[in-house]
C-alpha cells in the first residue's frame, strides 16, 4: 500500500507557444488601407532617370515625359477559424476563450509577414551563396547594390535577416560596438523594449531578425535588404473582423479572425536577396 496519495496542481494560466505572434514586417513597407475593392494600385513616379537638356538649336527646351508606373496589389480573403466544444473549454486548463482569440490573431498577423516574405523571394537583384557565411562585407554588398540602383539609404532601409545572421554579426566589432549601433538589444534602454521585438539599427538600417525566412537553418538561407517603397502591402482595415462567439445548438465555441489582404512588388530595384549558409548554428 502506498504511503502517500500525491496530489497533482494543473496551474490555471497557460503558457503561451513559441509561435510568432505579430507581424514584424508591416511597418517596414508601404502601406494602403483598403477601403472597398478588390485591388489596391500602387503608383510609382519619377523622372526616369533622365538628365538635364540644353536648348535646342530651334531655340526650344526639349519636353519630356514623367515615368508612372501602376503596380497592382490583389487582395485575397484570408481566415483563421478554431472552434471548441463547452466540454473542452469547461474541462481544459486556462482560459479556452482566451487563447482562441490570441491564436486566431496570430496566424493571421502570420500571414501578413508570409505575404510581403513571397513578395520578397521575387527579387531578382542576389548576391552570396550557399557557402557565404553572413558578415560585415555582405552587409555593405547589399548597401552598395541598392545605392548603385539610386536607392536612397536613409532610415527607411530594412535588412531582414535570418537569426544565424544576426549571430555571425554580434561577433564582428564594427557591429557590435556601441559607437556605431542606434538600438541596442542588449542593454534594453527602452521602457517597453520587452513588449517589441528584438532589432538593431545600424549605419541607418533597420536589422530585424525573422524566424519563417526561406531555407531557415540550412545553407541556403535567404535574407533580404529593401527599402520601403520597394514593396507595398494591402489590407482592408476597416474590414478586418476578429469576432467571437458561441453556438446554443451544438454548445462549441469559436473565435475568428478575417482579412482581405495582398502584397505586391513597386520595384525590384529596391530589394537584394542574400543567400547565406546558416547550417552552422541550425
Amino acid at each position: 500500500m502506498a504511503d502517500s496519495a500525491f496530489q497533482i496542481q494543473y496551474r490555471q494560466e497557460y503558457v503561451a507557444l513559441f509561435e510568432q505572434h505579430q507581424s514584424l514586417l508591416r511597418e517596414t513597407v508601404t502601406t494602403e488601407a483598403v477601403i472597398k475593392g478588390q485591388q489596391a494600385i500602387f503608383l510609382v513616379a519619377g523622372s526616369g532617370s533622365a538628365t538635364a537638356v540644353t536648348r535646342g538649336l530651334n531655340g526650344r527646351i526639349p519636353a519630356r515625359s514623367d515615368s508612372n508606373t501602376q503596380n497592382t496589389c490583389t487582395l485575397q480573403e484570408w481566415h483563421d477559424l478554431v472552434r471548441k466544444t463547452g466540454f473542452n473549454v469547461l474541462a481544459s486548463q486556462g482560459n479556452q476563450r482566451q487563447i482562441m482569440q490570441m491564436t486566431t490573431m496570430a496566424v493571421l498577423n502570420r500571414k501578413i509577414d508570409e505575404l510581403i516574405i513571397n513578395q520578397l523571394n521575387t527579387g531578382t537583384v542576389t548576391i552570396g551563396s550557399s557557402t557565404t557565411i553572413p558578415n560585415v562585407s555582405l552587409f555593405q554588398n547589399g548597401r552598395v547594390k541598392l545605392s548603385n540602383a539610386s536607392v536612397p539609404w536613409d532610415s527607411n532601409v530594412t535588412l531582414l535577416c535570418q537569426p544565424s545572421f544576426i549571430a555571425y554579426l554580434e561577433q564582428a566589432p564594427e557591429f557590435a560596438n556601441a559607437q556605431y549601433v542606434d538600438i541596442r538589444p542588449f542593454t534594453g534602454q527602452n521602457a517597453s523594449w520587452r513588449d517589441k521585438p528584438q532589432a538593431y539599427k545600424w549605419r541607418q538600417c533597420l536589422i530585424v531578425e525573422h524566424p519563417n525566412l526561406p531555407g531557415r537553418g540550412t545553407s541556403s538561407e535567404k535574407n533580404f535588404m529593401y527599402h520601403r517603397s520597394a514593396i507595398g502591402q494591402a489590407m482592408d482595415t476597416s474590414g478586418m473582423q476578429t469576432p467571437v462567439g458561441y453556438d446554443q445548438e451544438n454548445d462549441y465555441s469559436w473565435a475568428r479572425a478575417s482579412a482581405f489582404m495582398g502584397a505586391v512588388v513597386l520595384q525590384n530595384a529596391g530589394i537584394v536577396v542574400a543567400t547565406t549558409d546558416g547550417s552552422a548554428y541550425a
